[in-house]
């Protein structure tokens, strides 16, 4: 079945690579059909008519055969009662004659051998008994038949028709020395042909046929359907996935197909079974929408996903970016393996390209959220570093959250060129939260904000006059406390700027609203500094400072809006 859900392969698109002629060629040289001898006729009477085969009367305690489709292809009536001349050929598996209605004579003497022997003739014969190289044949004088032109298989079927009276043909004819060489294959092959071409004519695709499973083989199976073989791919067997054709069919099993495709020209025939069954799409618009948690069986794993059947036929597609939200899926094959029974969730059907798309993580519930309640700007936090950037580093949250480092927010110290030269993969890191984006799935961290210092050493690295970040702590009657790092506060009078400047913000929860270009800006690397200051002063905002007055002996620092 194709698929993000699932195809189904094209019914001459063999996955052995081998090409459909290939196949059957080699099919066709190790599975000949058997050849058909004759004798003299007899009269036959129908007895009774099946499905595909005419029962006769034929004088022995066992019942003639006679294969109907040539009946029906001649459109020639049948019944119990009615009359035919016919020659025995042989006994079938289920121990019934074989019968022919082909008129056959044997020569009563020279003169009739030589014109059987001009007219290519086929003529009667009873086997006397094997000989070296073949069978002793009795066509009204000794002759003499090649093993490889009785039609025999080997030495066993050779015994077997010893005393069987058989229908051959005169290949060779020296009646000076009495030498008579006579052929039984080659018309079984002729008669052979004969059928193929008149059941190339007959079928259509489209059609359904009757017929019985002679071989299997790893890629399909192939199907006697009346007198040619078909090719059934394992693909066209069942709309679920067929690991082994033997696991659904027997050699010997009677089967109904729809014909796919006829070449007449290179005479190849292929049939499926599953054509002649509802496809399982048809039920799947009804019955499954995005959202829906459905339970399969892994089919088969690729480079880029895991593919579940949930239902007979019908598979769906966990790619590999579908399968984890708490870590970063390199191989499917890490994760599941064929035969693994998962849960997944709907999260896309396609009825028009019949492909389903499923996801595996979502099973689990979406870390990100409620990473805004978890993680609040201005927030600390504490994690691994689990991957670099040219422009900063991946800090670990939770599972399945990661915050994202900008160089620029590393160390209020120095200037930082490459994360790698102060930070290494797996090191326990210390930042603050100074932006959480859900939709987008990013959170910006800064690890300078959370650098332990003095206030003493503070003071030294920011002298009057520095542009500082802080965040507002509360705001009360007029004054501003603003946190600068851990440990170092500032004080911001706010005057009479705003009548909201006083209204406390909503406990736990930080307004970036006024700082977002300057947060852009700093994201970039680029100048804090922003030209428009707010209308409203209010606590959890993080805002740009510059220090104005400070008193080293106080420890205070007096602040104003930049």
């Amino acid at each position: 079945m194709p698929t993000p859900g699932s195809s189904q392969p094209d019914n001459t698109d063999l996955e052995s690579g081998e090409s459909f002629d290939a196949i059957f060629s080699e099919y066709e040289q190790s599975h000949a059909r058997p050849a058909e001898g004759g004798g003299r006729q007899i009269d036959a009477t129908v007895v009774a008519v099946s499905a595909d085969s005419v029962f006769l009367d034929i004088g022995y305690k066992t019942e003639g055969v006679l294969p109907l489709a040539p009946f029906q292809s001649a459109n020639e009536a049948v019944k119990p009662g009615d009359k035919f001349l016919v020659a025995v050929k042989g006994r079938n598996e289920e121990g019934y004659y074989e019968l022919s209605r082909f008129k056959v004579e044997q020569p009563r003497d020279w003169s009739a051998l030589e014109r059987a022997f001009e007219d290519k003739a086929p003529i009667a014969g009873t086997v006397t008994g094997v000989v070296k190289g073949g069978l002793s044949v009795d066509v009204g004088v000794r002759a003499f038949m090649p093993a490889s032109r009785s039609g025999a298989r080997d030495a066993s079927e050779l015994e077997k028709l010893v005393g069987q009276q058989i229908r051959c043909r005169i290949i060779k004819l020296d009646v000076d020395d009495e030498d008579v060489v006579v052929d039984r294959r080659v018309l079984s092959e002729e008669e052979e042909r004969s059928t193929k071409e008149r059941r190339y004519v007959e079928l259509r695709e489209g059609e359904t046929v009757q017929g019985e499973v002679r071989s299997l083989t790893g890629y399909g199976a192939f199907v006697d359907i009346g007198g040619v073989d078909a090719l059934l791919h394992i693909g066209d067997i069942s709309w679920s996935r067929v690991n082994k054709p033997e696991d659904v069919l027997s050699v010997g099993q009677q089967i109904e197909a729809r014909v796919l495709k006829i070449d007449s020209e290179k005479q190849r025939i292929s049939v499926g079974m599953k054509q002649l069954l509802p496809h399982p799409w048809d039920a799947v618009a009804a019955n499954l929408k995005a959202g829906d948690r459905v339970h399969g069986a892994v089919t088969r794993v690729t480079d880029f996903g895991a593919f579940v059947e949930i239902e007979p036929g019908v598979e769906g597609l966990i790619h590999l970016s579908e399968m984890s939200w708490a870590k970063k899926v390199r191989k499917p094959s890490d994760v599941l393996k064929p035969g693994d029974t998962v849960e997944a969730v709907v999260l896309g059907v396609n009825m028009g390209e019949r492909r389903l798309s499923l996801g595996l993580k979502q099973t689990l519930g979406d870390p990100w959220a409620e990473v805004e309640q978890k993680f609040p700007a201005g927030s600390a936090i504490e994690g691994p570093v689990t991957s670099f950037t040219k422009f900063g580093a991946f800090v670990q949250l939770a599972d399945g959250v990661e915050g994202m480092v900008h160089v620029s927010e590393i160390s209020a110290e120095k200037h930082i060129h490459h994360p790698q030269d102060v930070l290494r993969m797996g090191q326990m890191v210390k930042a603050q939260v100074l932006e959480v984006d859900k939709t987008k799935r990013q959170v910006r961290l800064s690890m300078k904000q959370r650098t332990s210092v003095t206030v003493e050493e503070y003071l030294a690295d920011h002298p009057a006059g520095s542009v500082v970040t802080g965040r507002i702590v509360d705001v009360t009657q007029g004054l501003a406390r603003v946190e600068l790092g851990e440990g170092i506060e500032g004080v911001y009078r706010t005057g009479a700027e705003s009548p909201a400047a006083e209204a406390p913000a909503a406990e736990g929860k930080v307004d970036l609203s006024a700082l977002s270009s300057m947060l852009k800006a700093r994201w970039k690397g680029g100048p804090s500094n922003v030209a428009a200051k707010p209308a409203a002063i209010n606590a959890g905002q993080i805002r740009s400072f510059r220090i104005a007055r400070m008193e080293p002996d106080a420890k205070k620092l007096e602040l104003e809006l930049v």
